[in-house]
């Protein structure tokens, strides 16, 4: 590769690693906020909380216009699951990129 090439070449690299360094680090402390929310709803949806309100919604005692996505028998669920599979992959990417050194 010709000298001015290379140097392009990492400039280009540099710049897309810079971005994405910055949008992770926004990212994770995006998530940091909301980590407590998290866990939160997960005591929530294990809990009897949950189980009662969701049986308040389907026998009709809760009002028509109440926005109740987190009585769906997946929202919550899904989020813990995806929650996890995301920390994993977290720690899998960081645990590769220090075995490297």
């Amino acid at each position: 590769m010709e000298q001015q090439e290379r140097i392009r070449t990492m400039e280009a690299l540099l710049d897309a690693a810079r971005a994405a360094v910055d949008a992770l680090d926004e990212a994770l402390d995006g998530y940091e906020k909301v980590r407590e929310g998290i866990d939160r709803l997960e005591a929530y949806y294990t809990g009897d909380e949950w189980r009662q309100d969701f049986e308040d919604d389907e026998a009709g005692r809760l009002p028509d216009n109440l926005k109740r996505g987190v009585l769906s028998e997946d929202g919550i669920y899904d989020l813990l699951e995806d929650d996890r599979e995301v920390l994993v992959r977290l720690l899998e990417t960081a645990a590769a990129v220090l075995r490297r050194g």
